[in-house]
């Protein structure tokens, strides 16, 4: 008890204690206010016309298990998984699989991702199958005889893409925790890939949106095009049924053979040919040498919650534990969901924590990063000491902190639980959407541009704007950092909640938001998952949100504070989750920005 009570005090002393915060904050605007009603919160305001969501989808119920992904038909493959007796792990690798085949932007077996696993006694896992750079790669790679970063090099091309870690990392999580055999699980994905699937109309806009790269970077081939003929113009339409036979053999061959279905063999031989047609660095021995890493994974407590993530590579899991950390001692459910205290104590939290991402964080194989500094009170005492309710923090006046003795966003997210309480969080990708655009001649899978997730050069920002700095510098077989945050949360020692999204830099900020939304705000989960976001990442010194998400007394509010705000355009986060609610039963929450289907039963 006495330490609990030394740790809260300790929490206080950042926001200079919680109760000087009633007084020393702006008065809160008026906007959306909150009442219950048999368990079911609705979300009213003043202005009728101010609605807080993207859209009033309700989560999907079950009490055996839940998947929630960004397909319908890959969430449907990981429920049939669980009903024919797989466990929670074995309903992730065959989702993995699956999303490779009807969710060719995100879902790979070209890329790579992280998995957070909390089995039903409560022990927790973190396996890491992050690409890496191939063997001969190097720190100057991108830049020109001047030092100048030559535009899209690191983007597009065979050039950008690291070595996958995707198949790997299914395969040791399947030998360390599956139930069913690697066969079964892999066979959903095969018959989707050799069978063909209905397109959705967001699969086929994409598709058509991509024709003239894949014309330009794969010439003489046909993957994903509708028609063989190249140059022929039709375009993919919703019902369409798209086959991928190259796929499906190189399934099978990673069905058949495991690991050295795509490491060794012919996927290997098929791969690293497209490389040398294509100039690209990729060998048959950075396949052969390429192994996921598992991780002890990292824990802290907000609140009555303990915060399961993961550690870098990537970023996501320290990032979201500082951000916490930094909320804690304020009212925020006082104040209310996006009024301008709230979202003024947010931003500050996102502007110091992105700061310290550029510093500090990369591969832990190749540089030392001080996780427990940087997530500890004394230091984010000190980090905070700046913050002033009067006016918006100048990003310029802010750096990464100091620590003495100191040495992307078309990705996808699923989260599994099954009956026993085992549960799944995992954020793969290809970095940008259908990541190089190189398509395996022969094998018929995208490769990654995660080369762009390095700092090509220290202070220069990546596709996401994000700025990187010699933590991140390219080295041959360093994993890159990201910005993936699959995480899992306990309330009493009992699972509670998966959470994920893609988003590239944004995904560390939706996913912030969402948690904040249920333990904070009151919301359900797919409410949490509906509630328009907002985004700040140091630089660029400006907060995007979705339409809808201020109301125009905060916007105003926090204007006069200096703040600079940019409405979007498009949308922020596609989050994947599950909540445990207080019956026992799960609640799945997909977001109805895009695709994303929750099943359970």
């Amino acid at each position: 008890m006495n330490q609990r009570i030394i740790r809260y005090s300790l929490w206080l002393l950042i926001a200079g204690a919680v109760p000087a915060c009633k007084t020393q904050a702006p008065s809160t605007t008026a906007s959306t206010k909150v009442s219950q009603s048999q368990g079911v919160y609705q979300y009213r305001d003043e202005d009728p016309s101010v609605k807080p969501f993207f859209s009033d989808r309700v989560g999907v119920m079950g009490r055996n298990g839940m998947v929630a992904s960004a397909h319908p038909e890959a969430s449907q493959v990981g429920l049939n998984i669980l009903k024919a007796g797989g466990n929670a792990v074995d309903a992730a690798v065959a989702v993995q699989f699956a999303l490779a085949v009807v969710y060719p932007g995100a879902g790979n077996i070209g890329g790579g991702g992280f998995m957070v696993y909390r089995d039903q006694a409560g022990k927790a896992y973190t396996l890491d199958y992050r690409e890496k750079a191939p063997g001969r790669a190097t720190q100057n790679m991108y830049l020109d005889s001047l030092g100048n970063v030559i535009p899209g090099l690191s983007i597009s091309g065979h050039l950008a893409s690291g070595v996958p870690g995707s198949v790997d990392g299914m395969v040791e999580a399947h030998k360390r925790f599956g139930k069913l055999s690697w066969a079964q699980v892999l066979q959903p994905a095969v018959d989707l890939a050799a069978k063909g699937f209905a397109l959705t109309e967001r699969d086929a806009l994409g598709l058509n949106r991509i024709k003239t790269d894949l014309l330009k970077i794969n010439p003489g081939k046909t993957y994903f095009l509708k028609s063989a003929a190249p140059a022929d113009t039709i375009s993919w339409h919703k019902g369409d049924l798209l086959v991928q036979a190259d796929l499906a053999k190189t399934l099978q061959r990673i069905q058949g053979q495991g690991r050295a279905g795509f490491y060794e063999g012919e996927t290997a031989r098929l791969l690293a040919q497209e490389m040398v047609q294509g100039k690209g660095l990729i060998t048959e021995e950075d396949l052969k040498s390429y192994h996921a890493t598992w991780r002890e994974p990292i824990q802290a407590k907000y609140k009555e919650y303990n915060v399961i993530t993961m550690p870098p590579t990537s970023s996501g899991g320290v990032a979201l534990l500082q951000m916490m950390r930094f909320t804690e001692p304020y009212p925020l459910r006082k104040w209310g969901w996006n009024r301008d205290s709230t979202v003024q104590v947010m931003i500050e939290a996102e502007r110091r924590v992105y700061a310290d991402r550029a510093k500090f964080l990369g591969d832990p194989d190749f540089v030392k990063v001080p996780v427990s500094q940087l997530i500890s009170p004394d230091y984010l005492r000190n980090r905070w000491t700046d913050f002033s309710w009067a006016k918006a923090t100048d990003s310029r006046n802010v750096k990464g902190g100091m620590i003495p003795g100191y040495e992307s966003l078309e990705t996808t997210h699923f989260s599994v639980v099954d009956k026993e309480g085992n549960a799944v969080s995992i954020t793969t990708t290809l970095n940008g959407g259908y990541g190089s655009r190189v398509v395996i001649g022969g094998a018929g899978f995208f490769m990654n541009n995660e080369m762009d997730d390095f700092s090509v050069k220290p202070g220069v920002p990546n596709m996401f704007g994000l700025i990187g700095n010699q933590a991140n510098a390219i080295a041959p077989g360093k994993r890159m950092l990201s910005s993936m945050t699959p995480t899992i949360l306990e309330k009493d020692g009992k699972l509670f909640m998966v959470v994920g999204t893609p988003g590239g830099s944004t995904i560390i900020t939706s996913v912030y938001q969402t948690i904040l939304n249920v333990i904070e705000h009151g919301m359900t989960m797919q409410q949490a998952v509906n509630a328009l976001k907002f985004h700040h990442q140091w630089l660029p010194d400006k907060t995007t949100f979705e339409n809808g998400a201020f109301s125009e007394a905060t916007i105003q509010a926090l204007q006069g504070r200096g703040y600079m705000l940019e409405k979007l355009t498009n949308t922020l986060g596609r989050m994947d989750c599950v909540l445990v609610r207080p019956d026992g039963t799960y609640e799945g929450a997909s977001d109805p920005r895009a695709d994303n289907t929750a099943r359970g039963y």
